[in-house]
């Protein structure tokens, strides 16, 4: 998987939406014009809606008309992210239904409709592409650095399939080398962690990690032992005995809450020892 930097005069609009903390950016250049995300406008923190009030902001902060814009690009590729949902519904079928639905509700609905939302605020159609995530992740973090020749490693929850790549920034190059895949991830182990300690999934990682200092790590060996196999040449793979959300709408399963004392915290109630200890 290889990308590059377009022409250099050009006006590139990018947009993340329906997941979490929605957000656009103009780009020209290789410099960033505007960029701000929905929550900003609608009060609604993690706001994941159609940004079209960050869309406004950019296109009146970098002084140019739709029609200027060269392309709209996506922060990842719709088509592969269905497939990885219906192949995770087929695994686990016909537990999951729910969660089926619900997710492709979100990818059969908004996304598709992501070319009439476009045209409603931009008034014309412009060039629309889909780039995949984990390219998004290296490329913002890559090409805003000093760095000319760097390697790059991106880890999340999941994004399509991949959850980790490791790969190379050469000049105006990108090359993902290679990756890791859905269900085994960083980002939803740390993401089933929170969801046990009360807090929620996709916006209060960080209430774990501030929680961590006040804990003592006793639970390493648990961890290491029971829920991630991390092989020698630093690649890994998830107990999934453990874990729920490839079926459910839950992160974790009786044997997980089993494993660390007790059933997940409820949220607003109070945080014991023993969820200081899992967050260190």
């Amino acid at each position: 998987m290889r990308i590059g930097r377009h022409r250099m005069t050009a006006y590139i609009l990018g947009l993340s939406a329906f997941y979490h903390d929605s957000a656009a950016a103009i780009v020209r250049g290789g410099e960033i014009i505007a960029a701000a995300q929905e929550e900003r406008f609608s009060r609604k923190r993690h706001d994941p809606r159609f940004p079209r009030n960050a869309i406004n902001y950019c296109l009146a902060e970098a002084f140019i008309e739709p029609a200027e814009l060269e392309a709209v690009v996506f922060y990842d590729n719709s088509a592969l992210t269905i497939d990885r949902a219906v192949r995770n519904f087929i695994t686990v079928a016909p537990e999951g239904e729910g969660a089926f639905a619900h997710a492709m509700g979100s990818l059969l609905g908004d996304k598709l409709a992501l070319k009439h939302l476009l045209r409603e605020v931009l008034g014309e159609q412009r060039p629309l592409w889909f780039v995949d995530h984990h390219i998004s992740h290296a490329a913002s973090a890559f090409y805003p650095s000093p760095y000319q020749r760097s390697a790059i490693v991106t880890v999340d929850g999941v994004g399509e399939h991949a959850t980790l790549t490791i790969g190379r920034g050469n000049g105006p190059q990108i090359e993902l080398l290679t990756e890791l895949n859905y269900p085994h991830s960083l980002g939803l182990l740390y993401s089933a962690v929170t969801g046990y300690c009360g807090f929620r999934v996709n916006s209060g990682e960080y209430k774990l990690m501030g929680l961590a200092p006040y804990g003592e790590p006793r639970f390493v060996k648990a961890i290491e032992d029971n829920l991630i196999d991390i092989r020698d040449d630093g690649s890994f793979a998830l107990n999934m005995d453990y874990f729920a959300f490839p079926g459910g709408d839950v992160m974790t399963n009786e044997r997980f809450h089993a494993l660390f004392g007790g059933t997940p915290r409820r949220p607003e109630t109070r945080i014991e020892i023993r969820h200081m200890d899992i967050a260190a």
